[in-house]
């Protein structure tokens, strides 16, 4: 039996607004913005999956990948039914390639606006 359920990821971020706009076009959804004891907190909902949200942390170093010394620490992969033609829209929205070179793999990586890795993966 379970112990729990997960409720949330959470990124935290520079700009807590602009990284669920990000996510927003990516993946659809609502932004709500939640003022919670002076902190600066945003949550994606509506996506048909795990709420999204989104921490301001004043400091805010991002991952490296692949970095051997430095862990990513985690990342989301994104199922689409396009790999190209979603490449070139989380280009457009502000993503960067990490490692996209192998294109017969049925996944890519970028990073989002503040660095965090992610893969649009063949689904």
């Amino acid at each position: 039996m379970a112990i729990a359920k997960l409720g949330t990821v959470v990124l935290d971020c520079p700009d807590p607004v602009a990284l669920a706009r990000f996510y927003a076009q990516v993946l659809g959804g609502e932004i709500e913005e939640i003022e919670d004891d002076g902190e600066e907190w945003v949550e994606l909902t509506g996506t048909g999956g795990t709420t999204l949200a989104f921490q301001l942390a004043p400091g805010f170093v991002p991952p490296a990948w692949p970095a051997p010394d430095s862990s990513q620490q985690f990342h989301l992969d994104l199922d689409v039914t396009d790999l190209d033609t979603a490449e070139k829209e989380v280009l457009a929205l502000g993503a960067t390639v990490l490692d996209a070179a192998d294109r017969t793999r049925t996944f890519r990586v970028y990073a989002d606006p503040a660095g965090h890795p992610f893969c649009l993966c063949a689904g």
